[in-house]
């Protein structure tokens, strides 16, 4: 059994903003496919809407999701990476580390 008492702050920030592309990844190709549905529920006029039917304003956002979601994943990730390992860091020294099974 192995303890980590210390992991480097920059190396687990690229780790979460790696994390935080694959989600935001996942995340925006869900939204542009629920745009795509209701753009074509309004173009086959099975609902109603205010605009005109076929590509809209919604579904250059929705699409525009598939670049804005990973991008915001990466830059959160790599934030909140950076601060979770100086927390982590920092509170080691308290309760000893995390054991780790190398087997």
């Amino acid at each position: 059994m192995e303890k980590i008492k210390k992991i480097g702050v920059f190396s687990f920030a690229k780790f979460q903003a790696f994390m935080g592309l694959l989600i935001g990844l996942v995340f925006g190709v869900i939204y542009s496919i629920g745009g795509l549905i209701i753009d074509s529920l309004v173009t086959l006029e099975w609902i109603t809407s205010n605009e005109t039917p076929g590509l809209s304003y919604g579904t250059v956002l929705a699409f525009g999701a598939l670049i804005g979601m990973p991008l915001i994943g990466v830059i959160a990730g790599y934030i909140f990476g950076i601060i979770q390992a100086f927390l982590f860091n920092l509170s080691s020294k308290w309760y000893g580390g995390i054991n780790l099974n190398t087997e």
